[in-house]
Formats: C-alpha cells, sequence, structure tokens
C-alpha cells in the first residue's frame, strides 16, 4: 500500500489489518500446509487463470462473511488473531489494576467500549462541552479558534495540519498543510457525474440528516443543515488534488514561509492557529496543495457564521459517532460500510473496541504482543532473507541494460543505504501523558486523539527520530519510507502465509520474500526513486534515465489499465502503478534470491520449487470480495485488487511461464515485445 499518513509517506506492502498468531509453528505447519491441494482449483489451468488455479478452492471454502467487503487469507488469521489478542486484553481489564499504569489504561478504555448500556445511558452528554462551544460562536474570529480547537482533538475541519519530515531535508521534520474537511473519502464523490458518485452523493446526505436527527434536530432543519454543509464540502472538494496528482511528491512539496503563507491565504489568522496549536510561528512550512490553501482563505472570508457552526456541529458527530450509543453507529455504519463497500452487517463490539484500544496504546499492548507472540528466530531469519534480497536486487541493478552507469552507482549506494527494521522497536513509547478516565467511551477516545494530536507536534522543527516507528507491531503490514529510506517489517507479519518459521525456501521467498522485495523496490519505484540515498527528494537520475524508465513502467501502467474490474470499469493503471512497479519487482528480486540462496530441487506435494515459489506468492493474495468494495478500492486504492495483484505482474515473468508451461494464445501468456521489463 501506499499512503501520505500524518507522519510519513509510507510505502506499504498489504492491506492493513491487526493480525497476531501464536508460534506454534511445528503444529502450526501440520495443521496448515503452505501450499494445500484443497485451497486450489487444479480443473483451471494455470495458463487460462492462475488465480483462480491457485486459489479458487479457497474462495469456495472461505465465502465472504457479512462483516466484511473484502475477505482474504491474512484476514482468516486475523479472526484468530483477534480473539487471542482480545485474550491478553481481557485478561488485563478483568483485574484490579494500579492507577495510571499502562495495565489500568488498557483496562479503563476497554471496558467502557464494552458498556454499551452505559454509553446508551450517557446520550450525547459527555459531547455537551463541545456542543456549547459551537453555539457561543458569534464571529469569524470565533470560528478560527474553534477550527484550531477542534484540529488538537484530532478532528480535521476545513484542512488539516501535521509535522513530517521536510522532503529536501531529511532530517528535519517540518509543518506541514494539507487538503481536508470533506466527510466523503475522496473528493471525486463529490464531483463525478457517473451513477455511481450520484448515488453516494444522494444516501451521504440521507445520512447527514439522519445524525442531525439523532441530534434532536427536526426534519426541515436537519435538510436545510445537510445542504449547508454538501454545498461547503463541495467546494472543499473542488479545490483538492485528485489522488493520482497527490502521488506526485514533487507537485506536494512547496515550502513556504509564515509570512508568505500570510499573503497566499490572508483572511485566515495563521498566527494565532499555529500558536494554539502549540507550535509558536513554524517558521517553514510545506503546502502539500497549495491551491487548497489559497481557497481556506476564500472559504473563511465568504461563508457566513452560522453556516461554520453547522457545519462545526457536523464535524463533531460525524467524528465521534462511532463511540456513541447504536443509533448513532449504526447510522454511520449504515453509509460507510453499506453504502460505500457493501457491507451486510456491522463487525462485533469486541472487535470494534479492541481496536480502538490497541490503536490508542498501540505500542503498549504490542509489547504484550511480542512478549507472548513474536519468536527470535523469526527476526534471525528475516535478517538473512532481506540481506539476500538486498544482494539480488544490487545484482539486477547492475545487470540492467537500459540504465546508464551514473545512476546505477547511485542506484547501489541507496540500496546499500537502506535501514531494515524487523519485529518491534528497539526504544518503547511512553504513555504516561495519555489520560485514561474513567468517565466515558468517547471522552477517552477524544483524550487519545489529544495526546497523539500533541505527540505528533512536539517533532515540528526538530530532527528526525530515526528510531520511530509508524506501525505498530501487531500490524499486518509492511512499509518503505522514502523520507528515511528504510523498510519496515512489523512482527505480526512474520506468519503464515507470508512466514512459515520452519517451511521450505520456495514458500517463504515467494511470500515474505516478495514481501520484502516489494519494500525495497518501492525505493526504485515511479515515486520512490525521487528520493536519493539519505532520504531527500532530489533528481539523482541522469535525464536519459529517467526518460528509459517512465517509458518502461507506462507499459506496465497500461497492462492494468486494460483490465475490467467489473461491468466495464477498468482498473487505474496509473494510480495503482508504484504498487504494481514493487509487485513485479518484488518477484524478480525474490525469485533471484531464491535461487541464489537455495538448492532446493526436489517436489514437495507434488510441486517443483518454482511452482511452490509461485504458489505461495498466489496465495497471500486469495480473497473474496464484493461488489461495492471493488469499485470502491479501484477509485480510492493505489493497490490493484488481489486478482490482479497475481496474475498482472506473472504475465510478465519468463520464469513463471516455464515453472507452469504456460503457452502462447492463454489469457496468462503476453507477448514477449508485450512485457514489462523494469528492475
Amino acid at each position: 500500500m501506499k499512503y501520505k499518513s500524518l507522519l510519513i509517506t509510507l510505502f506499504l506492502c498489504l492491506m492493513t489489518t491487526g493480525i497476531f498468531i501464536a508460534c506454534n509453528n511445528i503444529t502450526q505447519k501440520k495443521a496448515t500446509p503452505a501450499i494445500s491441494l484443497a485451497d486450489m482449483d487444479t480443473s483451471v489451468d494455470p495458463g487460462h487463470d492462475f488465480d483462480a488455479y491457485a486459489n479458487g478452492g479457497w474462495k469456495k471454502l472461505n465465502p465472504l462473511p457479512a462483516d466484511r467487503s473484502r475477505f482474504g487469507s491474512f484476514d482468516k488469521l486475523a479472526e484468530l488473531a483477534e480473539k487471542q489478542l482480545n485474550g491478553l486484553v481481557k485478561e488485563t481489564a478483568s483485574k484490579k489494576n494500579e492507577k495510571g499504569t499502562i495495565a489500568d489504561k488498557t483496562a479503563t478504555l476497554f471496558n467502557l467500549g464494552m458498556d454499551s448500556l452505559k454509553i446508551k445511558q450517557q446520550g450525547l452528554k459527555p459531547l455537551e462541552h463541545y456542543f456549547q462551544e459551537i453555539e457561543k460562536i458569534k464571529s469569524m474570529e470565533d470560528v478560527e479558534i474553534e477550527i484550531a480547537r477542534f484540529h488538537t482533538y484530532g478532528f480535521s475541519p476545513l484542512f488539516g495540519f501535521y509535522g513530517s519530515t521536510d522532503a529536501k531535508n531529511s532530517s528535519m521534520v517540518i509543518a506541514q498543510l494539507t487538503q481536508g474537511g470533506i466527510g466523503m473519502p475522496d473528493r471525486d464523490y463529490y464531483i463525478n457525474d457517473d451513477a455511481r458518485s450520484k448515488d453516494l452523493r444522494t444516501k451521504y446526505v440521507v445520512y447527514i440528516e439522519k445524525l442531525h436527527k439523532l441530534l434532536g434536530d427536526d426534519e426541515a432543519t436537519a435538510k436545510k443543515s445537510a445542504q449547508t454543509i454538501m454545498s461547503l464540502e463541495t467546494r472543499l472538494a473542488k479545490a483538492s488534488m485528485t489522488r493520482l496528482e497527490q502521488r506526485d511528491p514533487i507537485k506536494t512539496y512547496n515550502k513556504i514561509t509564515t509570512k508568505e503563507l500570510i499573503d497566499l491565504s490572508p483572511s485566515f489568522n495563521w498566527n494565532r492557529y499555529f500558536v494554539s496549536q502549540g507550535v509558536g510561528d513554524p517558521g517553514e512550512i510545506n503546502l502539500n496543495q497549495p491551491l487548497f490553501i489559497k481557497e481556506v482563505s476564500a472559504v473563511i472570508k465568504e461563508v457566513p457564521v452560522e453556516d461554520w457552526k453547522v457545519y462545526l456541529r457536523w464535524n463533531l458527530i460525524n467524528s465521534t459517532a462511532s463511540y456513541l450509543s447504536d443509533d448513532f453507529v449504526n447510522a454511520k455504519f449504515d453509509f460507510f460500510g453499506r453504502a460505500m463497500s457493501g457491507v451486510e452487517k456491522m463487525r462485533p463490539r469486541w472487535k470494534r473496541v479492541l481496536g480502538v484500544t490497541s490503536g490508542a496504546l498501540s505500542e503498549a499492548i504490542g509489547q504484550l504482543y511480542v512478549a507472548k507472540y513474536f519468536p527470535a528466530e523469526a527476526k534471525q531469519r528475516m535478517v538473512k532473507l532481506v540481506e539476500n534480497l538486498r544482494v539480488a536486487l544490487g545484482e539486477r541493478i547492475k545487470n540492467l541494460e537500459w540504465m546508464g552507469p551514473e545512476t546505477k552507482l547511485k542506484a547501489l549506494e541507496k540500496l546499500h543505504a537502506i535501514n531494515v527494521k524487523i519485529g518491534y522497536p528497539d526504544k518503547w513509547r511512553d504513555y504516561s501523558g495519555l489520560e485514561i478516565v474513567d468517565d466515558s467511551y468517547v471522552l477517552n477516545v477524544i483524550r487519545s486523539n489529544q495526546f497523539e494530536t500533541a505527540f505528533n507536534y512536539s517533532k515540528i522543527n526538530k530532527p528526525v527520530d530515526k528510531t520511530q516507528w509508524f506501525m505498530s507491531p501487531q500490524t499486518v503490514n509492511a512499509y518503505y519510507a522514502p523520507d528515511m529510506n528504510e523498510i519496515v517489517f512489523p512482527a505480526a507479519i512474520l506468519q503464515p502465509p507470508f512466514f512459515f518459521l520452519h517451511g521450505d525456501d520456495a514458500v517463504n521467498y515467494g511470500a515474505i520474500g516478495v514481501v520484502i522485495g516489494h519494500e525495497l523496490t518501492h525505493g526504485f519505484d515511479d515515486q520512490g526513486r525521487k528520493y536519493d540515498k539519505v532520504g531527500n527528494l532530489t533528481e539523482w537520475w541522469t535525464p536519459e534515465d529517467s526518460k528509459l524508465f517512465d517509458e518502461k513502467t507506462k507499459e506496465l501502467a497500461d497492462q492494468y489499465s486494460s483490465f475490467i474490474v467489473i461491468d466495464s470499469i477498468h482498473a487505474d493503471g496509473k494510480l495503482s502503478l508504484g504498487e504494481n512497479i514493487a509487485d513485479f519487482g518484488g518477484l524478480n528480486i525474490s525469485h533471484q534470491a531464491f535461487k541464489l540462496a537455495s538448492k532446493e530441487t526436489n517436489p514437495i506435494d507434488g510441486f517443483t520449487p518454482d511452482q511452490r515459489f509461485y504458489l505461495a506468492y498466489a496465495h497471500v493474495w486469495a480473497d473474496n470480495i464484493r461488489d461495492k468494495e471493488i469499485l470502491r478500492r479501484t477509485k480510492e486504492d493505489p493497490h490493484s485488487l488481489g486478482k490482479y495483484r497475481v496474475i498482472g505482474p506473472l504475465r510478465n515473468l519468463p520464469e513463471f511461464y516455464a515453472a507452469f508451461n504456460i503457452k502462447p494464445g492463454q489469457p496468462m501468456y503476453l507477448d514477449e515485445a508485450k512485457r514489462a521489463k523494469i528492475w
């Protein structure tokens, strides 16, 4: 995956999902073989559809649960893992703990979240103070003060503000301003005229009206408020960059001084805002979307105070609805779950509360997980795998025919400089400043937001903390951080189907090996390549090599854009280009590393080592997915759908053709002249 987080640009490997797996590996290996015939559909020719061949059995055995929009092989493990984490947290929650300790904070937050009766009885009372703040607004100065206050609560009306690495001075954290202020997940939903966008706009208005009625508004007031909110959010959406534009770090790097910001956006009192956030005069600020920040000044000047009060009231209730009584929770689910993704049923309360608790105390709970479930041997084997993949990528760079010697030299320097983090942080985070009080669930969520916001703001205008992790150990994912030039593998990903501690080399290189290769390749994808060995955004390629690279990656983008995901809707090969390059590179690199490091030649369970390599890779992406989720992800997600993460890169690999005897004329076969050749 690749997302712009509030902390750092992370080039992520997989869909984020918290997985925690016990490491009784011998029993696990016997119960769940790395390659199982039951997961396959051998009636399908691998040359026709390798995803169906490798994963057809799994898809039949694992129909979509009602509370999922997508369910994959790792999601299945997550269900068992959540129960394990639930056991850890419930054990803590059932004890009498010393006040102020991590155990006490964990127990208090979890127990309050699980107490649905108390949440119902309290109703909106915990939020009374916040609603009163909004009611007291009389002037535009009051509006700006309230927007600033909301930002400290972790809400993002109008725009976003945070601290992150200066892309052209990667040793320092600077202030960042970014577009925001809309309730739907993408600006295109407000603007596009396709049937799905129009339908979602209609349902979003219904959702806004529903929440206002739950606040006690009559129908006429609710409808009027909904129109006010939609009008303002649509205006913000029109001023926003598209997701594709935001992929380009050069377009989103626009560093200016505070004075220049005030000149660009004069109607908003930026000096007062920065002081209210506790950062004083930040000096230099990066504008991720300058035109949007310019529009902030215009809307502040033109939108009346009463409309801002409606908008802020909406931001408050929309941001907290998930932590209130069931009528609010269900209303939010109806839109974001059912309408957006096609989910039929909400996840059980204990899973939702567990996720909030784990998020609020991420590294503290991560310590519990690591102590119980993460074996030292997993880290040792990962270190070896990473270095083997690094060697393989180095060999591939040296042998590239299209890249010149000057760029090759710098590419090798960058490769050797990539830092690797495995398992968990060397320095655990301090949560002593996080206040968790036995009053209400929603107030503790807001306190947690305030704690995280203050933690982020405290880093502005300070050196980058190279020890910081941007994922908890209990997260099944991995990332490449271009501005730190590092790859990170949390403990929880080092489990089947990604990593088999006692598995054969073929399956480990095919699964976790490709994940490693994927993250390494992100340092050299269409955007990651723009950062040098120390993480600075700079042009270190020769113009000739840059041109050749763009030509070669366009071939891959065009391939993916030709895939029809549903009906007449095509995949977006440009939006997903970085992830597709990383999948393609990861497969090439890991297969080469496998051949260099392993002497395996004998078949296991009837499959050759090469066949097991590609089957292990495919199995990582086994999933079932709803039609609405297909459409949502195609619009919003820079990752290709699971099916195309299997068949897309494999169609370009001659080693795959040899392993499964792929023949001309079959759908999995591409003429050699049409195959992408990048890393």
